[in-house]
């Protein structure tokens, strides 16, 4: 049994909830990410990763793209897609992290949140997702392949030092920035299971991690790195990113970098200092960024192809990004003023994402 009240007041960044205000607006896209990395997978010496993509796209209804979708890059950064054509189907709450679509239903109710047991009784394929509650079912019709999962999340880190703020800053609840992202949960602990293609992966307190972003237009091109499966610093997580964006009409280039560590934040974002990057379309992500007193240098690298997903744009839900859950991050924190090293850490369980329109060469800033 999951307590309804535990789903709402945990801890609960800005934005957790759902942006969209019923209006008619052109287009508008929210977009939800869950992640949960089972360092040993099943067995010592096999890690695995389960991302969790959830999507819906101009939910008044009656546009080309209107509908939701769901995307799982699974085990050895496999990929399953199901679509949800009726947005009717679809809910969220508004002051809370919540959500959910129903694809297949015996139910003639307006869907909501289901206690986990209605849920399997009834939804034969949809999903839904708290901030301590995921759960869901989908079948690719294609090849039969089925994924199945029901897991609880324990939040430890949202985001932010002693209160929960706002990735993007106090401006991002004016909606000037498109699309708006925020880090709902930079680490968390979570228990439960995942049947994915046959295989069944159960799990105790491994580390798990949200985000969510929106609006009405979409980056141009933009990079991420996100880790929180460290050797030997299981109280480290790091999220890292940037993107040309809109603001106000205009395109700019901006990054961040935002670390958890023992307890106190780490934040590197253009309003405290710098941040300088060199991102190669697909294989290599360097980043070096600075506060008034922290430096953090950051180096991702992969050899794998990586697995492209699907991103909303303006052309709808197409495949524009590439991911791998398996890349390799080196991080190095250091004392701006003593010169001391605070933390050198390394994973090889690190997600690496390009994405946007095609850019064929390195992108320095």
């Amino acid at each position: 049994m999951v307590n309804s009240t535990d789903l709402i007041n945990s801890l609960q960044t800005p934005h957790s909830g759902y942006h969209w205000n019923g209006s008619e607006r052109q287009r508008f896209f929210e977009g939800w990410y869950y992640r949960v990395t089972l360092p040993d997978g099943c067995s010592p010496g096999n890690p695995q990763t389960f991302a969790f993509m959830y999507s819906i796209e101009d939910p008044s209804g009656g546009s080309p793209h209107s509908g939701g979708a769901a995307q799982i890059l699974g085990a050895n950064d496999e990929y399953l897609c199901r679509t949800f054509p009726d947005v009717n189907q679809f809910w969220a709450w508004r002051h809370a992290l919540g959500l959910g679509h129903w694809r297949k239903t015996d139910l003639s109710q307006k869907p909501d949140y289901l206690e986990p047991e209605d849920f399997d009784r009834h939804i034969a394929e949809g999903y839904q997702a708290t901030a301590t509650w995921h759960q869901g079912s989908l079948r690719d019709p294609s090849s039969g392949e089925t994924a199945r999962w029901q897991y609880t999340i324990q939040p430890v880190y949202g985001w932010g030092d002693r209160s929960q703020q706002s990735t993007a800053g106090w401006l991002s609840q004016f909606q000037i920035f498109e699309p708006g992202w925020q880090i709902l949960m930079a680490h968390g602990l979570a228990t439960g299971w995942i049947d994915w293609k046959g295989d069944r992966y159960p799990f105790t307190n491994a580390p798990a991690y949200s985000e969510k972003n929106w609006g009405g237009s979409f980056p141009q091109k933009w990079f991420w790195l996100n880790c929180n499966a460290f050797d030997q610093e299981p109280d480290l997580a790091l999220t890292a990113g940037g993107g040309k964006r809109s603001i106000l009409g205009l395109m700019e280039s901006v990054a961040m970098v935002g670390i958890h560590y023992q307890g106190k934040f780490y934040e590197f974002v253009p309003w405290n200092g710098s941040v300088h990057w060199e991102i190669d379309p697909w294989g290599y992500w360097h980043m070096v960024a600075q506060s008034d007193r922290y430096e953090v240098t950051l180096s991702g690298r992969t050899t794998r192809p990586g697995t492209p997903l699907r991103a909303p744009t303006a052309q709808g839900l197409i495949f524009c990004c590439r991911d791998t859950m398996s890349g390799e991050l080196t991080l190095t924190l250091r004392d701006r003023q003593s010169k001391q090293i605070i933390l050198e850490a390394h994973s090889t369980l690190c997600g690496l994402e390009t994405g946007g329109s095609p850019w064929p060469e390195t992108w320095v800033r």
